[in-house]
């Protein structure tokens, strides 16, 4: 089957066909580096890194601009409230520019221990000033946008199919809205460029024909996908929230200036919920990928996790959905090691086995379906099921795994481990307390103390250490 993915603007799962044969231009919307990135925004990134691979598997070469957003995104989407990172410099006693190095250096780290794929291109929007500067004029020469006190905002009543993205009810929104629009025109009217407010001295600004400032949020995307990939290019990727807002008005900006919707396909990664909300950092906690390290599981099983469920349904996390990962990611580079024990001692068999070609058509059957990695997987598990000899089957995981990208011949450090026996008596105490059997819950955690292991209890669930961890960290 050819490669068929689903495409927000249609609403449909479409044939891929690239606009140019075997090349492929892909944009993914970056972090604004104000603070951590959650797992919940990595989620998108692995269903990225996904798409990327998958259209690898498929012949093309694939040029990856991701930005970074380090000015310009204001705390409300209706261009109100502090720069976020103002708000962050302010947070941490630092400039806005040691805020953005801090935090674009801890998600590149996020990034390479979840094992993305480097971008061809990472793009950061305070580089590429003049850029916006130009588009908004193209804007400006096209007579869709107008000035006000406070800044440049683009008139969005001149297109008569702005928000079909996200199929916004325009009239709905102008007669319902809530909020004051100050000198704006419409309520879905956008900033292009903001000024600087006169009774207070910004970080990061700049001159423009308008007046100094910073520019708008929507517009670096536009500018920087534009410079990296041209005005019309074949994929922008993005989480679920950035369609009816920020996709929306790049695409608006995009019409205006070049007469295109910016990309062929506009593809959107779902949330990832947390109890009965979505993870997010407005909620004031949310959960980092060291969060996990630092609770003894790997990156790759935080990875696995994303991949149990299609990126178009939403996730639901729990600890045990997450320990359950890592069982099976443990148990895939365990049988994998065993793999290559038995190729030294089966006859006829080397280290360079052949892939089987009918598990292979099988795989990339599901992935080539609009990217169905839990059908994917459970190829792979059927595979590591069959009776196929050790070295082919090691020779087709390698070729799932250029897509899946779980390592599986990586093996963890043993002393990072937890003897079965550990964790089988852990599960016993979990469970009895969630049964309020606490004498029960006390003998198991002495049983465990006497084993040289410590359990640590927290509202998140209970986290196992070796005693000598434990007296290390105090």
């Amino acid at each position: 089957m050819p490669l068929a993915l689903y495409d927000t603007w249609s609403r449909a799962i479409r044939p891929f066909t690239p606009l140019q044969t075997s090349h492929v231009g892909l944009y993914c919307c970056g972090p604004t580096v104000y603070d951590h990135a959650h797992i919940g925004n990595l989620r998108t990134y692995v269903f990225e890194d996904v798409l990327r691979r998958v259209l690898a598997l498929n012949g093309y070469e694939v040029r990856h601009v991701v930005n970074i957003t380090d000015v310009g995104h204001l705390a409300s989407d209706a261009d109100e409230g502090e720069d976020k990172m103002e708000k962050g410099s302010r947070r941490t006693g630092e400039s806005a520019w040691e805020v953005a190095a801090r935090y674009t250096a801890a998600f590149k780290g996020d990034w390479h221990a979840l094992n993305l794929l480097e971008p061809t291109v990472w793009c950061r929007a305070t580089d590429h000033i003049a850029e916006q500067i130009a588009f908004i004029a193209a804007i400006e020469q096209a007579a869709f946008m107008y000035i006000t006190s406070d800044g440049v905002y683009f008139d969005t009543s001149r297109q008569d199919n702005y928000g079909f993205l996200a199929r916004l009810d325009r009239e709905g929104l102008q007669g319902g809205k809530r909020v004051a629009l100050g000198d704006k025109r419409h309520v879905t009217d956008f900033a292009l460029w903001k000024f600087s407010p006169r009774d207070a001295k910004r970080q990061m600004e700049w001159d423009s024909p308008w007046g100094r400032g910073f520019p708008g949020w929507h517009i670096e995307c536009s500018a920087m996908s534009a410079r990296y990939l041209g005005p019309w290019f074949d994929i922008h990727c993005g989480g679920e929230d950035h369609i009816a807002v920020h996709h929306s008005n790049e695409i608006a900006q995009t019409q205006a200036a070049h007469g295109t919707r910016l990309a062929n396909f506009w593809m959107h990664g779902h949330f990832l919920m947390l109890d009965q909300d979505r993870m997010s950092k407005s909620g004031g906690g949310f959960l980092r990928l060291q969060t996990l390290i630092e609770r003894g599981i790997d990156p790759l099983a935080y990875r696995y996790l994303c991949l149990t469920a299609h990126y178009r349904s939403k996730l639901r996390f729990s600890w045990d959905a997450l320990d359950g990962a890592q069982v099976a990611l443990d148990r895939l580079r365990r049988v994998y090691a065993e793999w290559l024990r038995d190729e030294d001692v089966s006859p006829g068999l080397t280290a360079n086995g052949a892939a089987d070609e009918r598990y292979l058509a099988r795989f990339s059957a599901e992935v080539d379906q609009d990217l169905n990695l839990p059908r994917a997987l459970a190829v792979l598990w059927e595979l590591v099921r069959s009776d196929l000899p050790a070295a082919v089957k090691r020779a087709t995981v390698d070729r799932f795994d250029t897509v899946l990208g779980l390592r599986p011949a990586h093996q963890r450090d043993a002393a990072s481990e937890i003897p079965a026996e550990v964790a089988a008596l852990a599960e016993r105490r979990r469970s009895a307390r969630i049964a309020k059997q606490w004498a029960q819950a006390d003998h198991l955690r002495d049983a465990l103390a006497a084993l040289g292991w410590r359990v640590e209890d927290d509202p998140k669930g209970q986290r196992i250490v070796p005693m000598e961890e434990q007296r290390d960290s105090q």
